[in-house]
């Protein structure tokens, strides 16, 4: 099942939102940590750092050469955005909800585990936690 854009969970300002894309984000998704089924490569954390998200979950895509699956967490993190992405053994490319029910973190860049958001974590509970905190 596929979900274009799903709020599962929501505290204030704050919103955890699920999207199979990244590319599903917007210039209007201030507060949001986006839980998308995207790979977390370059061009994604291109997209996602030109948005006001407060953090997002990628896809690891099996990392890849040159850790190209991940490289877009390092570019998030120099604008200080929390970033991870779950192993792809652990969720479904392309899935939201499969990232966020099963998905366990395989990478975190530095804003991330500041945030909480640390490697075997499963989605659900990082971002619930992070949440709670909020």
């Amino acid at each position: 099942m596929s979900c274009h854009r799903e709020v599962i969970g929501e505290k204030g300002q704050f919103k955890i939102v699920l999207m199979d894309s990244i590319s599903y984000a917007n210039s209007g998704d201030g507060g949001v940590f986006a839980v998308s089924g995207s790979h977390g490569g370059r061009s994604s954390g291109d997209i996602t750092s030109a948005l006001p998200v407060v953090g997002a979950i990628f896809n690891d895509a099996g990392v890849g050469k040159e850790d190209a699956g991940i490289a877009g967490l390092r570019a998030l993190d120099e604008k200080g955005v929390p970033a991870a992405a779950v192993s792809s053994t652990s969720a479904r490319i392309g899935d939201a909800r499969d990232t966020w029910r099963s998905g366990v973190i395989s990478h975190a860049n530095n804003s991330a585990q500041k945030a909480g958001i640390t490697v075997g974590t499963r989605v659900e509970d990082a971002l619930t936690a992070w949440l709670r905190a909020r």
